[in-house]
C-alpha cells in the first residue's frame, strides 16, 4: 500500500480534485488582508472585552488560518491521479461490506479523504476511522471487528472492493 512521508497510507485524489482544493486555498490565501483588514477596523472600535465583531473577526481568521494549514499539507502529500489497483482494500477503493452474519444488510462506501465527499454521492469514511483502520488490506470474504464510538464491537465482511472512478 502506498504511503506518504511519514508512512501513513497515501491520499489519493483525482486531477479534478486536486485542482478545487488548490483553488479554494489560493482563494483563502488571497483573502488573508481582508481578514486582516477587518480585524484593524473592529479593533478601532473600542472596549474588546465585548467587542462581538472583533472575536467574530479572529475566530473566521482561525479557521481560515487551520483550512490554510491542513490544505497546504494535504496537497503536499497527496498523490494525484488514479488510485493503483490493489489485491485488498486500500485508500482510493469503493468497498461493499455486509454487518454481522446478515448478507442483506450492506453498505457501499468510498474508503477515502473525506475532502472528496463533495463530488461523489458515495458516504466517504477515512482510512483512520475505526471502520477504515479495521477493514485496511481486508480481502472479498475477510471479517474484521471495530469497535464503534458508542463502545459496540461491529463485525464487517468484507464482499467486493475497486478503485475508486470518480
Amino acid at each position: 500500500m502506498p504511503t506518504n512521508d511519514n508512512g501513513a497510507p497515501a491520499t489519493w485524489l483525482s486531477q479534478d480534485a486536486y485542482d478545487r482544493l488548490q483553488a479554494e486555498l489560493d482563494e483563502l490565501i488571497a483573502n488573508r488582508p481582508v481578514i486582516a483588514a477587518e480585524i484593524n477596523a473592529r479593533r478601532e472600535e473600542g472596549d474588546l472585552r465585548e467587542n462581538g465583531g472583533y472575536h467574530a473577526a479572529r475566530e473566521e481568521q482561525g479557521k481560515a488560518e487551520g483550512r490554510i494549514l491542513y490544505l497546504k499539507e494535504l496537497l503536499r502529500t497527496a498523490q494525484v491521479g488514479e488510485a493503483p489497483t490493489a489485491d485488498a482494500v486500500a485508500p482510493g477503493m469503493v468497498v461493499t461490506i455486509y454487518f454481522d452474519d446478515d448478507t442483506e444488510d450492506t453498505e457501499t462506501f468510498l474508503l477515502g479523504s473525506r475532502e472528496i465527499s463533495s463530488t461523489t454521492e458515495l458516504t466517504v469514511y477515512s482510512p483512520e476511522s475505526a471502520l477504515g483502520k479495521a477493514i485496511l488490506g481486508g480481502r472479498p470474504g475477510q471479517t474484521c471487528t471495530y469497535t464503534a464510538p458508542s463502545g459496540a464491537d461491529i463485525k464487517v465482511t468484507v464482499v467486493k472492493f475497486e478503485p475508486f472512478a470518480g
